[in-house]
């Protein structure tokens, strides 16, 4: 049998972190890398990556990714390149129409009905009319806050309120991510950019609480979502970021779904870039009231990098083995960690 090709387009933190893990697999050959930084084309995957080849063949980062998607060569895609389905979708569409399936870090393709139903039913309609598979997914969304809150619910026989809090570290993410949390960025420039939408925050705070919903059969009213700057009183500096005293390290993100005008879930994502520094301690916790109460606290968090990449890697053969389409967390079956030979996942 032969092994799994991947394409990985993307190739910043989750993209080398990504090429990483596979490398340690296996059944599985990265046959592709894509990218568009100066810096990168060209040069050897094992050189970025500071590790020798170890018997795999060499990959050079390319510019062009047309030539890396040939379903012969490729039978998947690891797209690590945008946050927001609408500027995914053109990558997304022109993998699919190569008859390649695709797994995306893009935060709101995690559940992407929530905010973007017509680009959802297009990207499902073009994966079955090439008989290939998409997801959207990582740490979160597409685990900590929507997966998992679903999964203990069905240990329960009435659910009454949920609450899901992430306390988490940005420091692992690269320069996509600081700039959408606003790191390094004064107080006011924050304020202004909250204002004219220029900000994103933590994307995903819809797609978590639709995602929920859909699943345990609730009917969402409404749903609201705010954003404050946590501001260092320490200079602060990470591999991709940096926040001097006084000005912004991270975003508190807040947001609640409700139903019949009252919160039914709600959610707390404080995340920052070295929090430790002000004496902040990470963690995930999810308290479900109801029958029985579920009360659930993971101390520190799962590391949001690592957990991003590991879930996508994981995911592959469960994609691999769907049925053509758009997916989400919910439709496949739960992720868990492969240390065998990632074929032997395979169904056919």
């Amino acid at each position: 049998m032969k092994n799994i090709n991947v394409v990985i387009w993307g190739f910043g933190a989750m993209g080398r972190g990504m090429a990483d893990m596979l490398l340690n697999k296996k059944g599985v050959t990265i046959t592709g890398v894509c990218d568009l930084h100066s810096e990168l084309i060209g040069k050897s995957i094992f050189h970025i990556l500071s590790r020798t080849k170890g018997g795999h063949p060499d990959v050079l980062v390319s510019d062009d990714i047309d030539r890396l998607l040939d379903k012969d060569t490729c039978d998947i895609v690891l797209l690590a390149t945008d946050s927001f389905t609408k500027k995914a979708f053109p990558k997304m569409k022109k993998v699919l129409e190569q008859g390649i399936n695709c797994i995306s870090t893009a935060e709101e393709m995690a559940y992407p009905k929530a905010q973007d139903p017509d680009l959802a039913e297009e990207l499902d309609q073009i994966a079955k009319a090439n008989g290939v598979t998409v997801l959207g997914t990582g740490i979160n969304p597409g685990f900590i806050m929507d997966l998992l809150v679903i999964a203990l619910s069905g240990t329960m026989e009435r659910v009454d309120h949920i609450e899901a809090n992430r306390v988490n570290s940005l420091s692992p993410f690269g320069p996509a991510v600081m700039e959408e949390q606003g790191v390094g960025i004064t107080v006011e420039q924050f304020v202004k950019g909250v204002r004219e939408g220029t900000l994103a925050g933590h994307v995903g705070f819809a797609e978590s609480v639709r995602m929920i919903a859909d699943a345990i059969g609730v009917e969402l009213s409404d749903f609201k979502q705010q954003m404050k700057p946590i501001i260092t009183s320490v200079d602060r500096k990470s591999k991709y970021g940096e926040a001097k005293k006084g000005n912004v390290a991270g975003v508190n993100m807040t947001g609640q779904g409700f139903v019949d005008g009252k919160v039914f879930i709600d959610m707390k994502h404080p995340q920052q870039i070295e929090p430790e520094m002000e004496g902040t301690h990470t963690g995930d916790y999810i308290t479900i009231k109801g029958v029985p109460e579920v009360n659930m606290a993971i101390t520190p968090e799962i590391d949001g990098g690592i957990g991003t990449i590991a879930v996508c890697v994981n995911m592959i053969p469960h994609v691999l083995n769907a049925r053509p389409g758009l997916k989400t967390m919910i439709d496949l079956p739960v992720p868990r960690a492969i240390l065998g030979d990632m074929r032997d996942l395979l169904e056919d």
